[in-house]
């Protein structure tokens, strides 16, 4: 029986394993379209889409940037995107550790996460 149980759980943490690999790439990829797709309209145009040193400081002007098609914002969404599929991949493993039953990594990989999105949150408003 506990064989049988052990059998299913390196089965769940192989299927895991695959998934964190699927988030790092997909992530990657789709932070390099952005960035690329920004540094083509920024050669293409010649123009930032705003004026002087200005730039989106927040998410939501990233946003709204990147809807305007304005290339410095859709370079800024894309390293956002970036910075964000590390972040996934502590999520993916939480949920890891916790099929595992492992919970003193269940503990520390949340500090982990709570710490990045701490530093996530003094990046952008400079607390």
């Amino acid at each position: 029986m506990k064989k049988a149980l052990d059998e299913i759980k390196q089965a769940e943490m192989q299927k895991v394993e695959i998934m964190i690999g699927k988030v790092m790439q997909i992530g990657v990829m789709i932070a390099a379209a952005f960035m690329i797709v920004g540094i083509l309209l920024l050669f293409v145009s010649g123009k930032s889409g705003y004026v002087g040193n200005s730039h989106p400081h927040d998410f939501s002007s990233i946003l709204l940037g990147i809807v305007q098609l304005k290339s410095y914002a859709i370079i800024m969404g894309g390293l956002f995107l970036l910075i964000l599929t590390p972040v996934l991949r502590v999520v993916v493993s939480i949920y890891a550790f916790v099929v595992a039953g492992d919970k003193l990594y269940v503990w520390i990989t949340t500090a982990v996460l709570i710490i990045l999105v701490i530093a996530m949150v003094i990046g952008m408003y400079g607390i």
